[in-house]
């Protein structure tokens, strides 16, 4: 048998893998671009935040100094779940991978719930049960209304000494079991909530946070009642985004070696300070109140706030805290805030006190404890509220924009309490079932027989 073969040179050779190698490699990378997400405008949000600074630098920061932090609580894990946890309810994260595109992990889910009270917690039991993948975005656990409360003593089957945290860390570890992804430290700064602005058919709704960014097919809204309410300090509004804020985990990178104040005489205060820590080159704090006090046993700490970050706060060296100081207003020019004048005490009577001008770019202000003012800032006027500050619903719980419902304190009910809160929140989940499934009726979670 006569056989033929034609010769290949070893240049030819070397041509084909090249060809076959750049083919390969563009694929892999229009498969990843495909699914990398794209940070918002920067139009969107400048006015969130001061204008000296940019908004990709400030992403930039946060991805390097913040999420880098909590990278180990954005994966799933038994861990987070707990050792009861199900499998069913999945969660797609993706990120990009483009060197012009956000480092930021982007989670997909059915159920988006901001706000982890008990309200949010019971939406979150319900809409997991239903086999909806779920996530909580809890901004602090620790500073709402039923986390505050001392004793529980009307809400059913609970025993009257247990204290309003307990009752909120029971609620949790109960959705947690059935499979919810709880985020602490979550602060929400801006959502879209219509197909037309997140251009995505499927998952309509997305939330952004410093850290990740969500995308769901609804959004529950569950931030309760505890803003800041009262007159604003002069110039506060006329500042607000342009050196004012609320929010130092939102806007902290702007001010990497500038001085910034935090006003308030509050946990939240003193959390939002420690984080500015990282960022500015000093720290005021600045409380109306005394902190501490002499006494014959030695130095006397404020019990009502966490001691643990006091002591870690007023220990770092570029944070100076001013006791018993007023704060008189915020002063700037038209590129944002350049100070704040605060007066502090003088002499014994009082009358010798003296105004001082600080020279500051960042004023964080919190008030000396709660409020009763509905949180909806970061919702940006995209949802219709009442008179007085609370999002409106219908009987299912459900806003002004289709998806997007509104539970507990923040809908301004006059019937604050938690047993009302769980009750909003099984109403919006049944009803989200329902939207998402495409039923005509809702479907209970028991059936008699």
């Amino acid at each position: 048998m006569v056989t033929s073969s034609l010769p290949i040179s070893r240049f030819s050779l070397l041509v084909i893998v090249v060809i076959l190698a750049t083919t390969t490699t563009n694929s892999w990378q229009r498969r990843m671009t495909s699914t990398a997400f794209t940070a918002p405008s920067p139009q969107l949000i400048q006015p969130l935040s001061t204008t000296r600074r940019t908004v990709t630098s400030t992403f930039r920061t946060n991805q390097h100094n913040i999420s880098s932090r909590n990278n180990v609580n954005h994966r799933i894990s038994n861990n987070f779940f707990g050792s009861k946890s199900r499998n069913r309810n999945v969660f797609h994260s993706t990120s990009s991978s483009s060197p012009t595109q956000l480092h930021m992990e982007v989670i997909e889910v059915d159920v988006a719930i901001i706000g982890g009270g008990p309200a949010g917690c019971t939406c979150a039991l319900y809409t997991s049960r239903a086999d909806l993948r779920t996530i909580i975005l809890d901004k602090n656990p620790t500073t709402g209304a039923l986390a505050i409360t001392s004793h529980i003593a009307n809400y059913p089957g609970v025993d009257r000494s247990m204290s309003g945290l307990e009752l909120l860390y029971q609620m949790k570890e109960q959705a947690q079991q059935y499979g919810t992804r709880y985020e602490n430290r979550a602060q929400v700064f801006m959502m879209d909530v219509t197909k037309e602005e997140t251009g995505d058919e499927v998952y309509t709704k997305t939330v952004y946070t410093p850290d990740y960014t969500v995308k769901a097919r609804s959004v529950v809204l569950a931030t309760g009642a505890m803003g800041r309410v009262g007159k604003p300090f002069p110039g506060e509004e006329e500042y607000l985004g342009r050196g004012v804020s609320y929010c130092a985990t939102c806007d902290g990178a702007f001010y990497r070696d500038s001085n910034v104040m935090v006003y308030g005489a509050s946990t939240e205060a003193i959390e939002e300070a420690l984080f500015l820590t990282k960022f500015a080159k000093v720290v005021y704090w600045i409380t109306n109140v005394d902190i501490s006090r002499e006494t014959e046993s030695g130095l006397e700490r404020n019990k009502v706030l966490d001691q643990e970050a006091l002591q870690q706060l007023l220990s770092c060296e570029n944070v100076k805290h001013l006791e018993k100081t007023r704060l008189l207003e915020v002063v700037g020019d038209v590129s944002g805030v350049t100070g704040v004048r605060i007066k502090q005490p003088g002499g014994s009577d009082g009358d010798d006190d003296d105004e001082v001008l600080l020279d500051v770019e960042g004023a964080f202000i919190y008030g000396a404890g709660a409020g009763s003012k509905p949180i909806t800032d970061f919702c940006q006027s995209k949802i219709a509220l009442d008179e007085d500050g609370g999002v409106i619903v219908d009987a299912n719980m459900q806003t002004s924009v289709e998806g997007v419902y509104a539970i507990g304190d923040i809908r301004n009910t006059d019937y604050k309490q938690v047993v009302v809160a769980a009750s909003d929140g099984c109403i919006a989940a049944m009803s989200i079932e329902k939207f998402l499934n495409n039923r005509k009726m809702v479907k209970v979670d028991w059936i008699h027989k």
